[in-house]
């Protein structure tokens, strides 16, 4: 059997259709003898592949000209997320401890004061520095991970001034400190087991013996590292009288997210549920 003729094999001698343009050479067939003509090469066999690439390389191209897009896509949502949703905080300080240690991200739900929900007795809550509270307290140092979701908005940036402190009393009630404790709200003692380990409920100090009543629309806020903690006892004598407002309350915080290691929720204890504490 005479080979065809493809990259460059030695025609077969058969001289039938010979000169015809776009056919191959003819091919005697292993049947009877007859002589049969092959199909046409496909003259655009060998540009396939080359038209692949370019599809390939067309693709590709298509893709980096989406990705603006796509980038963009993802911040407006990140933006609607830290707006509307949950934002990450950062925990700078150690006046939370037990509960939340220095370092440690939290969650906090930003959507339920949308719809009216005001803050309530045993909340872990964020809310604004609401009479210049840090002043002279050192700025925090974001990492490269903070600063990355400071960027897209999914944490604060380091020029927010934001505290994390626990909620004792909200408006109308009356919260007291005498001795060591126990602190009391509207007269009933707290029992309070997520206070330091090694703390007392109330500071002996000038500051931390108190008797106040909580205006209406404002909270007050109490950190559970009692004696390393400079919350709303602190600031009594300046404007605001150590309230906070409740409009300047960011959300509660709602989970431990970070490091994994102490993922947890933060519920609100039984301890305001207690007879009396209501």
């Amino acid at each position: 059997m005479s080979p065809t003729n493809w990259k460059g094999a030695r025609p077969a001698q058969n001289t039938a259709g010979a000169g015809r343009p776009g056919l191959s050479r003819a091919v005697t067939s292993g049947c009877g003898g007859m002589a049969t003509t092959s199909r046409p090469v496909d003259e655009g066999a060998q540009e396939r592949p080359e038209k692949k690439h370019k599809k390939k390389g067309a693709r590709a191209r298509s893709f980096w000209k989406e990705l603006p897009l796509l980038v963009g896509i993802a911040l407006v949502l990140a933006l609607l997320i830290k707006t509307f949703l949950l934002q990450a905080f950062s925990i700078p300080s150690g006046s939370m401890r037990k509960t939340l240690e220095q370092d440690d991200r939290v969650l906090v739900d930003k959507l339920t004061p949308w719809f009216g929900s005001q803050p309530q007795r045993g909340e872990v809550v964020v809310f604004h520095d609401p009479a210049n509270w840090l002043a002279g307290e050192p700025k925090p140092q974001p990492d490269v991970f903070q600063k990355g979701l400071a960027l897209i908005g999914l944490m604060p940036s380091a020029d927010e001034n934001n505290l994390i402190k626990r909620v004792i009393g909200v408006g109308g009630d009356t919260v007291e400190c005498k001795g060591k404790g126990p602190l009391k709200v509207n007269g009933k003692a707290l029992e309070e087991p997520y206070v330091f380990p090694g703390n007392t409920a109330c500071s002996t100090d000038r500051d931390g013996q108190f008797k106040v009543t909580v205006p209406r629309g404002h909270i007050w806020v109490m950190g559970d590292h009692r004696q390393a903690s400079w919350d709303s006892r602190y600031h009594q004598r300046g404007p605001g009288r150590g309230m906070v407002p409740v409009g300047l309350v960011v959300g509660r915080a709602v989970v431990i997210a970070w490091p994994v290691s102490r993922w947890d929720n933060l519920p609100v204890p039984g301890t305001f549920d207690q007879e009396g504490a209501r």
